[in-house]
């Protein structure tokens, strides 16, 4: 145990029991610690500066990072990597404000981020003060719970109640507090966490599931993010191997059932694996387990409209809400992705199965096409759209040497070392990704998910290191996105937090671009990117920085940035050179063909 978790175990051990003489200071910080709370992301201010300067001895270290959106983002990914809390703080007003796109990221995540929002003082309120403003309706979209503290004396209420809807609900909450009301004295008694013990869902539901199962010829099972929170691996693995399932993992949830194991078929979703998507469209029952079934994971993709139309489809649900959604379902449960697994695995546990018959036939075909997928990944060394081959033909007669994007990802995924934590930006090369990033455990990679905000990737994969110092830590990110959270790096080096950053230096905004190719007769409007070296950036800010334009050079590359990672310490930023060269588009029912009726614009269609 580290020396800060020994002083935070300590200190959530001396927690006083039943009422007593405090400040809401104490009451504050003394509930942070009862629920476990060692590392906060954010940036000093006068709003909380009289808990902040208890927040060592109750074993709460507060990590400053350069920008406030990285603060919420460090939360996330920490929350994600550990399972507990990822806990936000910053100035009343504008740094509060910098934090929403952070918090909407996590919300569509279902990420237990707090976020703590000092407020204006309630003196002053509603006269237009410095750094006035109001902070609930900000994030009113963006969470699932907001506690205002009323009155001093409710400080350890609200604050415990924000941590326990947090776990409970699976998704940010926010704590405002009048930065007046931190001050005083106040009588309280501080509230022992109270989570809840989840459960299979309902009897009648988990029988219905079973009986559909026991008559299916062609089960799949879809992974989901419900499976990696809900700590279901070995529950999937079991039912996947009863039924002789082919399991796919839910979109960027690719950590959601290891890549090693036989019935792992991939990822669904945009560039996801065709294996997995060819199997699916074979299912007659298909299991969602702990799946929303989101839209944007099961749109068509590589050509395919994939997904089975007439299956039987069972989706497990922590949440009520999102049984039956986005998908028409024939079995909804809401219940814990794990016990509602072994539930079911119970229920079929001495049945013969209609799937029993075929499972050597099954298992062959499955087999099959991961096998025929990985050959055309093998082989797919560049793309073949007509824009990117001119792309490449162009780039042949410029200055440097530039690489295939498909082939880096390739090289990278054979690098990557045992037990690595990868999150991944928004963007072309980042989605095209989605295809090369296999994990063993859960808890390992991170994406924006439905929110799809830039600058995701590498604040996320600076809280998870904090959260697992002892993992490899990688974000990849395209130039675009590495601008907005390149300064991060120097919270990296101020705060001893290595981690590597993988950017792919294509000098474009990607994602928009292929839609100006695709829609626009290639009029490039605002796509364009000059770029300095950012591997030279990197060592202005005391980083190491390493230029890759060669093939061979990727692995080394980043196996020595891992290396310096864990054993040196070291932050490393590796500027990968690629060609312009364009995968398909996010989606192609997002943009309609242009019209135009005015004269001046007759051309631009």
């Amino acid at each position: 145990m580290t020396e800060q978790k020994a002083a935070a175990a300590a200190a959530t051990a001396a927690t006083p029991t039943g009422p007593q003489k405090m400040t809401p200071s104490e009451a504050f910080v003394e509930t942070l610690a009862a629920n476990g709370v060692t590392d906060m992301f954010g940036i000093m201010g006068s709003a909380f500066m009289d808990p902040m300067d208890i927040f060592a001895p109750a074993g709460i270290r507060l990590i400053p990072v350069v920008h406030e959106q990285g603060a919420g983002h460090m939360a996330d990914g920490y929350a994600r990597v550990s399972g507990r809390h990822g806990v936000v703080i910053g100035q009343n007003g504008p740094g509060i404000s910098n934090c929403v796109t952070a918090i909407a990221a996590a919300y569509w995540a279902h990420t237990p981020v707090v976020i703590i929002t000092p407020e204006t003082g309630t003196m002053s309120m509603g006269l237009g003060g410095f750094q006035e403003a109001n902070q609930l309706p900000m994030f009113e979209e963006f969470t699932k719970y907001q506690g205002h503290v009323t009155n001093p004396a409710r400080m350890a209420e609200f604050t415990g109640r924000c941590f326990d809807r947090a776990m409970s609900e699976m998704g940010p909450t926010q704590l405002n507090i009048p930065r007046d009301y931190f001050y005083g004295e106040i009588k309280a008694e501080i509230p022992k966490p109270n989570r809840l013990d989840r459960g299979a869902g309902g009897e009648q539901s988990l029988d219905d599931a079973a009986e559909l199962l026991a008559q299916a010829k062609f089960p799949v099972i879809i992974s989901g993010g419900g499976v990696v929170m809900g700590e279901a691996i070995e529950e999937c693995k079991a039912l996947a191997e009863r039924l002789g399932a082919p399991v796919v993992n839910s979109y960027l949830h690719n950590d959601s059932f290891p890549a090693s194991h036989p019935l792992w078929c991939g990822p669904l979703g945009y560039q996801g694996s065709k294996a997995a998507m060819k199997l699916i469209a074979q299912a007659d029952v298909v299991v969602a387990l702990g799946s929303r079934l989101g839209p944007f994971g099961t749109l068509p993709q590589h050509g395919m409209d994939y997904w089975p139309k007439n299956a039987k489809i069972i989706q497990i649900d922590a949440d009520n809400k999102m049984l039956g959604l986005v998908k028409k379902i024939s079995v909804g449960i809401c219940g814990d992705a794990k016990a509602a697994a072994k539930a079911i695995l119970s229920r079929l546990d001495g049945k013969k199965l209609d799937c029993d018959a075929t499972r050597e036939e099954r298992y062959a075909t499955v087999q099959a096409e991961k096998a025929a997928w990985e050959e055309e990944l093998t082989n797919w060394t560049h793309e073949k759209d007509a824009y990117s081959l001119d792309m490449i033909e162009e780039q042949k007669k410029e200055p440097g040497n530039y690489l295939h994007p498909r082939q880096v990802l390739r090289e990278l995924e054979k690098a990557m070392p045992e037990d690595v934590m990868v999150s991944t930006d928004i963007g072309n090369i980042n989605s095209v990704a989605n295809s090369y990033l296999r994990f063993e455990k859960p808890r390992s990679f991170f994406a924006a998910m439905s929110f799809g905000n830039c600058g995701y990737a590498f604040p996320t994969i600076i809280g998870a290191k904090v959260a697992a110092p002892h993992r490899p830590a990688v974000s990849y990110a395209g130039d675009g996105a590495w601008g907005m959270s390149l300064m991060e790096t120097m919270t990296c080096v101020r705060h001893n937090i290595p981690v590597t950053a993988v950017v792919f230096h294509n000098r474009q905004w990607g994602a928009e671009k292929k839609n100006q190719v695709d829609f626009y007769n290639r009029r490039f409007v605002a796509g364009e990117l000059d770029n300095q070296s950012f591997a030279e950036i990197a060592r202005a800010m005391g980083a190491e920085g390493i230029t890759v334009d060669k093939l061979e050079d990727v692995g080394p590359a980043l196996k020595k940035a891992i290396d310096m990672q864990m054993n040196e310490g070291k932050t490393t930023i590796i500027e990968i050179m690629c060609t312009r060269e364009l995968g398909d588009p996010f989606r192609r029912d997002a943009l309609s063909k242009p019209i135009r009726h005015l004269d001046k614009y007759k051309d631009y269609v």
